[in-house]
């Protein structure tokens, strides 16, 4: 570990692609934060509360991937690197913290929270490359330049100190997800060249392997700690069997072709840490209102399920699986249609779900999981056979 001069603050060509602890460590700050996202879904009574909800997850979400992709471009062995984790990780912290009000006397806490790490890392980046005068300055600039825009708008939400104020709360989330999709356009600097994207090594494929397996982890972490304060009756254990079969088939899902990305060339490789961010959003969405369901149907089991529930419980596993098909589409250009297909026997079946029990409902999520995953086993194996058939 050294102080990190310019030119050692850059990740070397040539360097380990491998996450570090730090790194690690940074991931699991980020569990108390979904497990709290996927409670205050399923306890939402409105479909604009979830929404709202799912604005506090989006910026959540940005935190973790922005950070990740300043220690795929920079050393993390770094001290100034690891500062700026250690600090990114102190602002995660006060947002999980401030989750459950954030709509209620908290929000100052949670944009603070959200802005600090930002604004720290920009001005220690821009600080140290402009020192030593590094051609990366200008890229540490732009990136600093738009979070500072949207810092206004998350400040200027939240004060006076209540409710936030939700307008201007969207509007700075569009204007980080904005700014990045176009590559951070920042006056006299213009932005940043897509090259730099091609630069992005396997440490940055591994590291969204990493966070989105541990997220994996909420869709039974949110249903033990509901089903620990219940009785174990024979359809609540059922129920989180469900939910721990639905969390190995939605792991099976995503790690399904995945590494081909990690060996893929720089073109690709750019292309995924451009679009990594956005469709990995989806799937962590989906992520969350699995979790949010299983929490629903491990609290009460049997009787009629409302319309809402039936969304979350079908809902959650679809939209992780459009969002990890938009990603294998975006990226490589190649559609799993064979998924897909399994998306429309539980179309024909919905409509029937709210006169089922929730713990049977829980049946047909697993049921379209369990197709999709069949279907990706015989498509490897006949790839297989004809590699083993094919002339040498």
């Amino acid at each position: 570990m050294t102080t990190g001069g310019s030119a050692e603050l850059v990740r070397r060509p040539n360097g380990s692609t491998r996450a570090t602890l730090l790194e690690l460590l940074f991931d699991v700050i980020f569990v108390a934060s979904l497990a709290l996202v996927s409670m205050l879904i399923a306890d939402q009574q409105s479909w604009t509360g979830a929404g709202k909800t799912l604005v506090l997850l989006a910026a959540i979400w940005w935190t973790w991937a922005v950070t990740s992709t300043t220690t795929d471009f920079y050393d993390p062995e770094q001290r100034p690197i690891q500062s700026i984790l250690m600090v990114t990780m102190l602002g995660a912290v006060g947002m999980a913290a401030a989750l459950p009000l954030a709509s209620d006397g908290h929000a100052l806490i949670f944009a603070t929270a959200y802005v600090i790490p930002h604004v720290v890392r920009g001005l220690v980046l821009v600080g140290i490359l402009r020192l030593h005068r590094h051609q990366a300055q200008q890229r540490a600039a732009r990136f600093f330049f738009w979070f500072l825009v949207s810092a206004v708008f998350w400040i200027l939400g939240a004060v006076p100190p209540g409710q936030p104020h939700w307008p201007l709360w969207i509007v700075a989330v569009a204007i980080d997800y904005v700014s990045s999709a176009a590559r951070y356009p920042t006056p006299w600097l213009g932005r940043v060249p897509v090259g730099q994207y091609e630069r992005s090594t396997e440490h940055l494929g591994e590291r969204y392997q990493q966070f989105m397996i541990l997220a994996l982890g909420d869709i039974i972490l949110v249903p033990t700690l509901e089903i620990s304060t219940a009785d174990f009756s024979a359809a609540r254990l059922g129920a989180f069997v469900a939910a721990f079969l639905t969390m190995l088939l939605l792991w099976q899902v995503y790690v399904y072709q995945a590494g081909t990305i990690l060996r893929a060339s720089t073109r690709i490789r750019g292309r995924a840490a451009r679009l990594g961010p956005y469709t990995h959003l989806v799937m962590l969405v989906g992520v969350v209102c699995t979790a949010a369901a299983f929490d629903l149907v491990v609290r009460r089991p049997t009787g009629e399920t409302p319309v809402r529930w039936v969304v979350l419980i079908l809902g959650g596993p679809v939209v992780f699986l459009l969002g990890r098909t938009l990603f294998a589409y975006l990226v490589s250009g190649a559609v799993p249609w064979h998924r897909l297909a399994w998306l429309v026997p539980l179309a024909a079946l919905a409509p029937w779900a709210p006169g089922w029990p929730p713990a049977m409902v829980t049946l047909l999520t697993v049921g379209l999981l369990v197709g999709v995953v069949a279907g990706d086993m015989v498509g490897r194996n006949r790839g297989r056979r004809y590699l083993r058939g094919r002339p040498g």
